[in-house]
């Protein structure tokens, strides 16, 4: 069992090819039991596996484990939400011409394959240089009905309105003459 400060690592299925991971842990600041995942550079805990003791835990892993390993290395576009289909970001025609490479990152995540996350955010667009630990992403929040970007630099994140959009087209716009851009802000900084 690997400790680092109050979290004690439990086990944990990685796909470094992939750039995926779940973590299972112990958190002594909550004393709760929970799983991470990783997704490229984000990071985040799934709600449905914290749990308060062991026994629970083991519980909700025998019960959504499985489940959530196949959705880290498939797409299965039913487990998307209908307000993301009503959204049509999985058919954006700009979405699909976007480069796979740009600025020396690579596109991680496009928008014909979101990735949910949490509290009502899909990652939509990820642009990753995953060798200075540095991306810019951007995200579509259902419920605020919002799309907002923001990068990464050697992981630490850096928030910038100037993706902000309620549509997809206001975000092309916005991705065409600010993207390159920012991709290159966020590599001068994570070369410095």
């Amino acid at each position: 069992m690997h400790v680092e400060e109050d979290i004690y690592a439990l086990f944990s299925y990685e796909n470094d090819t992939m750039h995926r991971a779940a973590s299972a842990y112990y958190h002594e600041e909550t004393k709760e039991y929970k799983l991470s995942v990783q997704i490229g550079l984000t990071n985040f805990c799934r709600i449905e596996f914290i749990a308060p003791n062991i026994a629970a835990f083991e519980k909700r892993l025998d019960e959504h484990l499985r489940k959530l390993l196949v959705e880290l290395i498939t797409f299965d576009p039913k487990t998307i939400s209908s307000i993301v289909c009503k959204k049509k970001i999985m058919e954006w025609e700009y979405g699909k011409s976007l480069p796979t490479e740009l600025e020396g990152f690579e596109l991680f995540v496009a928008p014909e394959k979101p990735l949910k996350i949490t509290n009502g955010s899909y990652i939509i667009l990820d642009y990753s240089d995953f060798s200075i630990a540095s991306n810019f992403v951007i995200y579509y929040n259902i419920f605020r009905d919002e799309f907002f970007g923001e990068g990464r630099v050697h992981g630490i994140p850096e928030i910038n309105y100037l993706f902000d959009s309620h549509d997809l087209a206001g975000l092309a716009t916005k991705l065409e003459h600010h993207l390159a851009a920012r991709l290159q802000d966020i590599r001068q900084k994570a070369t410095e």
